[in-house]
């Protein structure tokens, strides 16, 4: 049985290890012990300190999660992805009934800082940057000047940067476009860490049950974006609330240093591994949008139904994509929404949509359910069949009904958006 002991401030030899998200503040933060069940647990020594300034060249890149993963039976893909474990079944019913942890370390990183970062990140994004503290995090949106969508970012709320976790086809294309906004004055930088930190998901109904065990319970109940410094062996480990595709679970961002004791200790506490297969198949399920299939230049963020990454109250249109979404609500300019399928056979994303005969909309997404049983998609529908329980017509001949999603359906559209 392994635990979790002592409540401390990280050392500034842990926080040196990842001076890409970590900064020389003093910053409140807990000791955290993870270790493997076959070895023995030393006794922890807890001191506060003040970090000193840090050398920001990265660190050494550790490949030993990979290798350790591929003995454990993952496959690793050539670029590094973490495929499977040849247990999508069983990964799927974790999520369900108990705790799945999925390597999500393929998705881009990135830190902005500088003392502008709040306010450029509050007017590139479609969330209210400015009205968060230090420790809290968000969804937001990254959005072209008509609101088409490009990618969900999660956000998490540090003392002297924010952190920025997109999907792996956006990150350079992000980074690109918020370095073109940066002018002359403004004070901000943005650093690509991806490659120089990892990143885990914990996700299911028994993710509690870990946490606590590993004297993290004080993130238990908190809300969603939520985040804590630790150090783990003298490594620095940050643990958030929300494992993205949900806004239960939780998500922990670490250096490569750690990550194998990290992983193996999940595991040696119950948690089953979960590939980026598996991992597709969930977002599908679950309903949550992915770049360059929900969101793209076709569809806008409303559309999307991304309301709780939107803030309606910004007080400015100087915010990409602001004034477009302020007209779409005033003037009722929501013509369709995205919607889960519940189909009768496999149907091919980009599908063509119909109801009684003519074209309303397209499939964007398509899965197959547990054991290869059912069928399952998401596309966009015109309002007038995207009630649920429609039936609608896939290409020629598949069946779709309209069927609710987790994750749009704890999207909280305003009952008064001009308040």
């Amino acid at each position: 049985m392994m635990r979790m002991a002592g409540v401390s401030h990280i050392t500034a030899t842990a926080t040196a290890l990842l001076p890409c998200f970590y900064n020389g503040t003093i910053l409140r933060r807990r000791s955290l012990r993870l270790r493997n069940g076959a070895c023995r647990e030393p006794k922890l020594r807890l001191r506060c300190v003040s970090p000193s300034e840090f050398d920001f060249s990265p660190p050494p890149i550790d490949h030993d999660l990979l290798d350790t993963i591929s003995v454990g039976g993952g496959i690793v893909s050539e670029d590094g992805v973490v495929e499977s474990f040849d247990n999508d079944d069983e990964a799927l019913d974790a999520f369900d009934n108990g705790v799945v942890v999925v390597d999500l370390s393929h998705f881009g990183r990135i830190r902005v800082s500088g003392d502008d970062r709040v306010h450029f990140l509050h007017n590139q994004t479609t969330a209210n940057f400015e009205c968060l503290s230090t420790g809290q995090g968000c969804d937001s949106v990254f959005v072209t000047p008509t609101a088409r969508t490009i990618d969900i970012a999660h956000a998490w709320i540090m003392k002297n940067a924010i952190m920025l976790m997109v999907s792996p086809t956006t990150c350079q294309s992000i980074i690109e476009m918020l370095n073109k906004y940066i002018f002359f004055a403004d004070k901000v930088e943005i650093k690509d860490i991806t490659k120089q930190t990892c990143l885990f998901a914990l996700a299911g109904p028994k993710c509690n049950q870990i946490m606590s065990k590993l004297n993290l319970g004080d993130l238990i109940g908190q809300p969603y974006g939520k985040h804590q410094h630790y150090s783990f062996d003298g490594m620095p480990i940050t643990v958030g609330v929300g494992s993205l595709i949900s806004d239960e679970g939780f998500t922990m961002l670490m250096s490569p240093g750690g990550a194998v004791s990290v992983w193996k200790t999940l595991l040696s506490e119950g948690a089953v591994p979960m590939g980026s297969e598996a991992w597709e198949k969930l977002r599908v399920l679950q309903g949550r949008p992915a770049p360059e299939r929900e969101l793209s230049k076709e569809f806008n963020v409303l559309e999307a139904g991304l309301w709780n990454s939107i803030s309606l109250n910004k007080g400015t249109h100087e915010d990409l994509g602001q004034e477009t979404i302020a007209r779409l609500i005033t003037y009722d300019g929501i013509k369709q929404r995205l919607c889960g399928l519940e189909l009768s056979a496999q149907a091919e994303p980009g599908s063509t949509i119909t109801f009684d005969g003519k074209k309303v909309g397209k499939l964007t997404s398509y899965t197959r359910g547990r054991n290869g049983s059912s069928h399952f998609g998401l596309g966009y529908i015109k309002k007038q069949a995207a009630s649920v329980g429609t039936t609608v017509t896939i290409g020629e001949d598949i069946s779709g009904i309209v069927a609710e999603v987790p994750y749009l359906s704890r999207q909280h559209p305003p009952t008064n958006p001009t308040s």
